[in-house]
């Protein structure tokens, strides 16, 4: 968490740049190096997505090596969304940490505690699925407990006790609900998000940024992933949209 901000301080910027490959295997490389080179300038953080490499021959060594491309300073985000038992989700984080050299997952918490523990490793971050961007016509979500409040809401209290234990659990929570943004800050006011969902499936910047934002404008790691990776120009892309996150930003950094 200490790397993020240090690095959300020294470019000025909240811009998640996911790392989603798509077309032809002998060229997917060649613009993975082009995205990152044009684009880290502005990134406080690359996400690769874990399926969009195993979906590739030899996609565990190519995701190796594009992690190795990335700027040092930057986080490096491996979104399996991985959830399993504590014994079964040491060797993913191990394979996360080790093998591929990541700083921080995303985590499915559906098992609970088991499924986020093995990730908080000292040193490095975990961000567990509270509110997705997909709209789903059934979501486990969106259910409401006896208790009160949704699914998610009690996910992100669970989440929010094991920071203050672990220090290093953050949240994914999507823009295409500026509502449920706003509700899950209320009940987690300092704890880092990861932002799936502005651009090609919808979200709300401005809405997003309102309802998401910490007095102290960060708190927020806004992923873009297609809007980039399809751009003609990615610098141009990450730019204009770092431009926009800081202009509607309360405070800069």
């Amino acid at each position: 968490m200490n790397k993020l901000t240090a690095r959300v301080q020294q470019v000025n910027s909240l811009l998640c740049v996911g790392l989603d490959p798509i077309g032809d295997d002998a060229q997917v490389e060649s613009r993975l190096a082009e995205v990152i080179e044009q684009t880290a300038e502005y990134a406080a953080a690359f996400k690769p997505n874990l399926a969009f490499f195993l979906s590739r021959p030899g996609g565990v060594e190519l995701l190796q090596r594009i992690v190795r491309r990335i700027p040092s300073e930057a986080l490096v985000i491996l979104d399996g969304k991985f959830g399993d038992i504590a014994n079964t989700a040491d060797h993913y984080a191990r394979f996360a940490y080790d093998v591929i050299g990541a700083d921080s997952v995303t985590v499915n918490p559906y098992m609970g505690d088991d499924s986020i523990v093995p990730f908080a490793r000292e040193g490095k971050m975990v961000f567990v699925l509270a509110k997705t961007s997909n709209k789903p016509a059934h979501s486990l979500q969106d259910v409401t407990l006896t208790r009160g409040g949704t699914l998610a809401d009690y996910t992100t209290c669970v989440a929010q006790e094991l920071n203050e234990q672990h220090h290093n659990i953050g949240l994914v929570v999507g823009a295409t609900n500026a509502e449920a943004v706003a509700r899950i800050r209320s009940i987690s006011p300092q704890q880092w998000f990861l932002v799936p969902g502005i651009g090609a499936q919808g979200g709300d910047l401005e809405a997003t940024l309102t309802a998401g934002l910490r007095p102290d404008g960060q708190g927020l790691l806004i992923n873009a992933s297609r809007a980039i990776w399809q751009a003609l120009d990615a610098a141009a892309a990450a730019k204009e949209l770092t431009i926009q996150i800081n202009q509607l930003r309360p405070v800069g950094v």
